[in-house]
């Protein structure tokens, strides 16, 4: 109850309220964008929350989460082109709705499936996240490495079918992340001299550069023709009661399957979409109209992907670990300002993390108000040629990484950073795995060396704490399944190569 109180208590007296409206409109925007991910929208957004209060930058951050989520199903209903990677599911029916001149009403089901699964996801947020943290009050500094170890364990589920680059990555994470001043000795390292270096390299900088810059670099070097809408206007029409009716089942698969999916380490929105989509199929009366344009084949796959976004924030809540590119975004934003996510941050300033929960229910109420107005807008953005986009994205991103020290060398960071996502993406590598290096490269060195510190270098210690034990059983068993996978899926590539031939 004084959780409650204390949360309307803060949509009175801070920014929550404009700032979840700011972040929502943001994000339909950046989701409405071919080539924006959900992550790179948000990473624009993370210099300009440097001089923020830590409550208004949160909500700022979360709020453009969750409206890129949706947006990315607006230019797959209308130009056959997913903003998003997990609105692809929802550009096979909505986009035969398209075709028959059903557009608004594809827009009207897509909006309002993304309402409930929002609604659904922070719901389980608000509920989960607190009773979790707590179990981390027990927390050793093994138990903590252990963690570490199991956050890594998700670069196999998220390398599928490129596990080698996917490693790589992550050693590339782990390797910048070792650059400044050693957790235990206090000396410097690896930074040549240069005193900038000392506090290591700042985790806003190297997200921005990777996924922003990285992603304008690719775009430049690709050349892709603008896809524009045709056809005048397009209206949004909100579903009438027969097809809400009809939806209302594939809106409670997509629901369960995206808290599922939300909670399991590296499956992401683009899963769980998917696997709406076919399980909607299996359980409809009409799955003929699969793939022709069912209005469930929206549905499923939008509630999926949104409730899978809100629950994706629970590890990173309870635990501090990031499971997507864009929680890893979000964490960035708790970091500039001090705060560590986790069982301390709902003890030491919980009115934070309140103040969180209660821009994340402003947001979700104002999707649907702000998707209509919105639309016309979105559109006009999808239909910009990508040469002024894009120089527009890359002195926001400068503009932005200088604002935060003034420093010349935080330029150099940003586009070192970018030409090495840039790198990265030529190359097919997975983001995450470099992330995930990158965040957790710091808990799993310093807790490692204070483990065997207050053991005097015994290493039993992460074998006689049980929870250490019990995470480093969960990460054996997720890497032994993820290797099985990769194996078979080896095996039987050949196989169908003959098939195909």
């Amino acid at each position: 109850m004084d959780a409650i109180i204390t949360s309307f208590e803060l949509l009175g007296t801070t920014l929550i309220i404009p700032m979840a409206v700011i972040g929502m409109t943001w994000g339909i925007f950046g989701g409405a964008t071919p080539g924006l991910s959900p992550s790179i929208t948000m990473a624009l957004l993370l210099p300009f929350t440097y001089t923020m209060d830590p409550i208004p930058a949160l909500v700022l951050l979360t709020s453009t989460y969750v409206g890129a989520e949706y947006g990315g199903s607006i230019p797959a209903i209308l130009i056959r082109t997913p903003g998003t990677s997990a609105s692809a599911a929802t550009m096979i029916d909505g986009y035969e709705m398209r075709k028959q001149g059903r557009a608004g009403e594809a827009l009207g089901i897509s909006l309002q499936a993304s309402s409930i699964g929002n609604f659904v996801g922070i719901l389980c947020v608000i509920l989960l996240t607190a009773p979790l943290s707590q179990l981390a009050l027990a927390f050793k500094p093994s138990s903590y490495f252990a963690l570490g170890i199991l956050g890594l364990s998700v670069i196999v589920s998220v390398s599928e079918g490129m596990l080698f680059k996917g490693i790589i990555g992550a050693l590339i994470g782990l390797m910048i992340a070792t650059i400044g001043t050693d957790p235990v000795t206090g000396v410097g390292r690896f930074t040549y001299g240069n005193a900038d270096l000392l506090t290591g390299v700042p985790i806003i900088l190297v997200m921005v550069g990777l996924f922003a810059v990285g992603e304008v670099l690719e775009q430049v070097a690709n050349r892709q023709p603008t896809a524009h809408i045709s056809g005048g206007a397009t209206k949004l029409k909100w579903p009438s009661w027969a097809v809400q009716l009809k939806t209302a089942k594939a809106n409670l698969i997509g629901s369960v399957i995206g808290i599922f999916s939300g909670i399991m380490p590296g499956a992401g929105g683009t899963v769980a979409s998917f696997m709406a989509y076919t399980e909607a199929r299996r359980f409809s009366k009409t799955p003929e109209e699969f793939g022709k344009g069912s209005e469930e084949g929206v549905a499923a796959p939008e509630c999926a992907n949104n409730a899978d976004a809100g629950v994706g924030l629970i590890p990173l809540l309870s635990f501090g670990i990031p499971a997507s590119n864009s929680t890893a975004v979000l964490l960035g934003g708790f970091l500039i300002h001090g705060l560590i996510p986790g069982p301390v941050l709902f003890n030491r300033d919980p009115t934070i993390l309140y103040g969180m929960f209660s821009g994340l229910l402003v947001a979700s109420l104002a999707l649907i108000p702000i998707a209509y107005m919105t639309l016309s807008a979105s559109i006009w953005l999808v239909n910009r040629p990508k040469p002024y986009l894009f120089a527009f994205i890359a002195a926001l991103v400068f503009s932005g990484a200088y604002s935060i020290n003034n420093s010349p060398f935080d330029l150099g960071l940003v586009l070192a950073s970018g030409i090495l996502g840039y790198g990265m993406r030529y190359f097919g590598m997975p983001m995450l795995p470099t992330i995930l290096g990158l965040v957790l490269g710091y808990m799993i060195e310093s807790n490692y060396r204070r483990s065997l510190v207050i053991s005097g270098g015994d290493y039993h210690i992460f074998i006689e704490d049980p929870v250490s034990v019990i995470f480093l059983s969960l990460a054996v068993l997720f890497l032994a399944g993820s290797l099985i996978r990769e194996f078979r899926n080896r095996r039987l590539r050949p196989q169908d190569k003959e098939v195909s031939a």
